[in-house]
């Protein structure tokens, strides 16, 4: 009784660290170390049926890249055996175990040759050709898919230590994403875009040294027993191999990611000057963009017209949002917003990729019939005003000339048609002869326009033409 009295003392006596790191204490936890390198060793063998899986399971990959499918993505990460080859790499170098180490690599550059064989086959005889978003997401890796690869290594190694065993390895796989990267790289090299293929074949390569890093990391915190008979030279260098490998893989990637967060920053800048500068009662900015090669910022209103003042006061004061050296372009009015529209999806669909072809067609066409349409109005009074010279000649006692677009709708069917009409004033009543010449030549300057079958010329008491 007094020993439990003591130790209970004992425990309420522990200081707040001693607390801490008992919750987080994963020594007590850990397995046989025996049986986990065995376990992982044995994942490391690629022949029969898990060699079978992985084909199946590529196959299953890029049937869901095809179709742009997250569900069926992620049905193939479950069933991929990828995982074994790169834990086995990070757990050889950890332990020092260098026929370990050859065993996986030589195992897992014939899975990555296999696999993107495969895909490969796949894309080139799919009848769907189109990058779909969920592809596209896997062409351009970023510092972020480092940060990925590293946790979910570290909880991947943690798991298969344990003794719970937890299902974590699944999880590890469909977060690290191995599987579609080397998918991507076959629609790649199938599409003969090598954008799209070393871009997927970077990130996999990201995933693989960063799983088999924190893997090497997590066995050596974890106090695995490493090989004796190890050369101490020959496993310095491969340790100076390792690193360098890192760091040469995190280089790209992080550059990628600050060429990321700089343009996010430049974006809320722009959205943060528009919102405030531009957009006063009565104007509504309907669409912006920026140009970063020309330094330009194109913004489209419409509503209460921005005054050249204000546009003055608001480009000296980009310098406060960071964007003194961008001009700013405002362009007023709903068709030149149209264009800048237009222009936009263009250029996101060119970027993107995520399958708005029919989208920017159907947009395209419905540009060219507004186009002709407006100009199908606005062609008459620019017409007139060219026919005024040449009316005075043919018919020296016109005063006026007016030309219209008219329609003609009948009332017993549902057909319309379309007609041009002509006026003519004139100082007094013309004869039968001039008339005739004048419908002549009114003809023959918008013959094109009028149905000759339903135009007339008549001269009525107010000394008018009509056409």
């Amino acid at each position: 009784m007094q020993k439990k009295e003591s130790s209970m003392q004992g425990d309420n006596t522990q200081t707040l660290w001693q607390v801490v790191k008992g919750y987080f204490n994963a020594f007590p936890e850990k397995d046989c170390e025996d049986e986990v390198v065995a376990q992982i060793s044995d994942g490391v063998d690629f022949h029969g049926a898990t060699l079978w899986v992985l084909i199946f399971a590529i196959f299953i990959a890029s049937l869901g890249l095809n179709v742009n499918s997250t569900a069926v993505i992620i049905g193939a990460m479950l069933i991929s055996p990828l995982m074994g080859p790169i834990i086995g790499m990070g757990l050889a170098v950890g332990i020092a175990d260098l026929k370990l180490f050859k065993r996986a690599l030589t195992n897992y550059l014939i899975t990555t040759v296999i696999s993107v064989v495969t895909a490969t086959i796949y894309f080139t005889i799919s009848p769907i050709t189109e990058a779909q978003s969920e592809l596209l997401a896997r062409t351009s890796p970023t510092l972020y898919d480092v940060l990925i690869a590293l946790f979910g290594g570290a909880a991947g190694i943690l798991a298969i230590s344990t003794k719970s065993k937890n299902n974590v390895i699944p999880g590890v796989a469909i977060a690290t994403a191995l599987m579609p990267p080397l998918c991507t790289a076959g629609y790649g090299f199938a599409m003969g875009n090598t954008s799209y293929f070393f871009g997927a074949f970077y990130l996999y390569f990201i995933n693989t040294v960063f799983i088999a890093f924190t893997t090497c990391i997590g066995v050596r915190l974890l106090h695995f027993h490493r090989k004796k008979f190890v050369d101490r030279e020959k496993m310095k260098r491969v340790n100076y191999y390792i690193i360098s490998i890192v760091i040469i893989t995190m280089l790209p990637a992080g550059y990628m990611t600050w060429s990321i967060i700089k343009q996010s920053v430049i974006e809320n800048n722009i959205e943060k000057f528009v919102r405030d500068e531009l957009d006063n009662s009565g104007t509504y900015i309907i669409s912006h963009e920026y140009d970063s090669k020309t330094k330009t910022l194109n913004v489209v209103a419409i509503g209460k017209p921005i005054s050249v003042g204000a546009i003055a006061k608001a480009q000296k004061s980009m310098a406060d949002y960071k964007l003194g050296d961008y001009t700013l372009k405002v362009i007023q009015g709903a068709s030149s917003d149209s264009l800048l529209a237009i222009q936009r999806n263009k250029k996101g669909l060119a970027v993107t990729g995520e399958g708005n072809s029919s989208k920017w067609q159907e947009q395209a066409y419905q540009n060219v019939a507004l186009q002709k349409q407006l100009a199908a109005y606005t062609r008459y009074p620019v017409l007139a005003n060219d026919m005024k010279r040449e009316l005075k000649v043919v018919c020296p006692a016109a005063k006026s000339l007016v030309l219209s677009q008219s329609s003609e709708c009948f009332l017993d069917t549902a057909l319309t048609k379309g007609y041009v009409m002509a006026v003519v004033k004139t100082n007094n009543t013309l004869a039968k002869d001039d008339r005739q010449q004048l419908y002549e030549w009114l003809n023959s300057k918008c013959g094109q326009y009028v149905d000759s079958r339903r135009a007339f010329v008549s001269s009525r008491a107010e000394n008018t033409l009509v056409l």
